[in-house]
């Protein structure tokens, strides 16, 4: 699937971080519009026409484990920590676990910033690494899902306690959780979704991991000028992003978007792309305020209609089980895991090396289609060894399943930091260059078979 552009300041630094980064650029930038949206949601409103509304960007990064989550979050932080002065370090909590301590977090924040030269200060990111859990939690509480719809369209919230009633007008609060796949189709129900509590979070399905040459390579350093500057006119007095003229056709090309596509999915695939009008009026206002503009340009607005579009398409493929069976994955047959390790070792494996791993014995191999079975002997006095190759009628061979097209977007790749350097300085013609023979290189990966 492809990636929506990086737009603006925020995507130039992802952009430039991106080639040094085991993670996918596409989680970096949105939990850096994210992070971004908390730090100017106390001052930055968006109208479209009408009523302003909040700015405030919640998403959730959808991937197994060690695919990148926590690496794109660490990078996000790198990338807006130098522009932003201590918000990261004062604003940014986590394990809110019930509705009460949603709200008494908030007027907590509230009251000890009320004299400060600045005043009440309501901003607050709530980053949940381990969104599983506190969605175990959460269950037990019916008001969570209430202020948490509350929290997200800028209303009031409120605890009644037996010392003092506590109130917050206009929060502004983000969420950025990270959940694996699995996890959000048992926890993030489709009657929650219903009801408008998690079908305020742009989720985001993560592609496959980068491998790195040396992991031990730090980021670069980014210029954090631009979004200092835009950082200080956000929050220096309140503003009103609103649509410029050049932008409105495509904004009611937005607003039928979702109304047209939701008609056509069916019910626990729909809800969740209810709000893709304003999730994109919102993110296009971030976008908006990183470059100190209160207009939202046609630009503008197509480059954060791609990335909620984007939002919108991982939605349906993370519900897709919703209402339809679960297919089971057949298991693979023995000829396929013996060509498996076959290929693993270039084409020529021993027996050592494939018995024991795919629960056979010689002779259940010998009679597979397409295996060629020969005894070598090193040396005179040497160990004889069965040696299993395949033969070189392709026709013979078993037939494989083909790979669905999910693991194929997702299959891992390796980036070469030689790309990234300076190209080396060309040799005299006349000065012999040796070159170390070069390996030869596979279409396809034989470990795939094994998956």
């Amino acid at each position: 699937m492809s990636s929506p552009a990086l737009y603006g300041p925020i995507g130039r630094a992802v952009r430039k971080i991106a080639p040094f980064l085991e993670a996918d650029a596409l989680g970096v930038y949105v939990a850096a519009l994210s992070m971004w949206s908390a730090a100017i949601g106390g001052t930055v409103k968006v109208s479209s026409r009408g009523p302003a509304r909040p700015v405030l960007l919640w998403s959730a990064l959808v991937a197994g484990t060690g695919r990148g989550k926590g690496t794109a979050l660490r990078a996000a932080l790198h990338v807006l920590d130098p522009s932003l002065g201590r918000f990261l370090a004062t604003h940014t909590t986590s394990g809110i676990t019930s509705g009460a301590s949603l709200v008494n977090h908030l007027w907590e924040q509230q009251e000890a910033t009320v004299e400060t030269e600045h005043g009440r200060d309501v901003r607050a990111l709530v980053v949940e690494e381990e969104w599983t859990e506190v969605l175990k939690r959460v269950k037990r509480d019916p008001s969570f899902t209430t202020k948490l719809r509350a929290a997200w369209d800028g209303a009031t919230l409120r605890n009644t306690t037996k010392e003092e009633a506590q109130e917050i007008q206009g929060p502004a609060k983000v969420l950025h959780s990270h959940i694996t796949p699995s996890d959000w189709a048992k926890y993030v129900g489709e009657s929650e979704a219903a009801g408008g509590s998690y079908n305020r979070i742009l989720p985001f399905l993560l592609g496959a991991v980068p491998m790195l040459d040396d992991d031990r390579v730090s980021l670069p350093k980014v210029d954090g000028r631009e979004l200092s500057a835009a950082y200080g006119w956000a929050t220096a007095r309140p503003r009103v992003i609103t649509l410029a003229e050049d932008a409105r056709p495509l904004w009611r090309i937005v607003r039928r978007y979702a109304r047209i596509l939701g008609e056509t999915l069916p019910e626990g695939q729909a809800v969740f792309i209810e709000r893709t009008a304003e999730q994109t009026l919102r993110v296009a206002a971030c976008l908006a305020a990183s470059e100190c503009s209160e207009t939202i340009t046609e630009e503008i607005l197509s480059a954060a209609f791609a990335l909620v579009r984007r939002s919108v398409q991982d939605a349906v493929r993370i519900n897709k089980g919703a209402d339809s069976p679960k297919v089971q994955r057949k298991p693979l047959s023995l000829a396929d895991k013996v060509r498996a390790r076959i290929e693993m070792y270039g084409g020529s494996a021993i027996s050592s090396q494939v018995l024991p791993y795919v629960g056979a014995t010689a002779a259940e191999v010998k009679a597979l289609p397409g295996i060629v079975v020969t005894v070598e002997r090193s040396g005179k006095t040497g160990r004889p060894a069965t040696v299993f190759t395949l033969r070189g009628d392709a026709s013979r061979r078993p037939e494989r399943q083909p790979a669905s097209a999910e693991r194929e977007e997702n299959r891992a790749t390796v980036v070469r930091l030689d790309s990234y350097r300076p190209t080396p300085k060309p040799v005299p013609a006349d000065r012999p260059v040796k070159r170390p023979a070069a390996a030869p290189l596979s279409d396809s990966n034989p470990f795939r078979a094994l998956l």
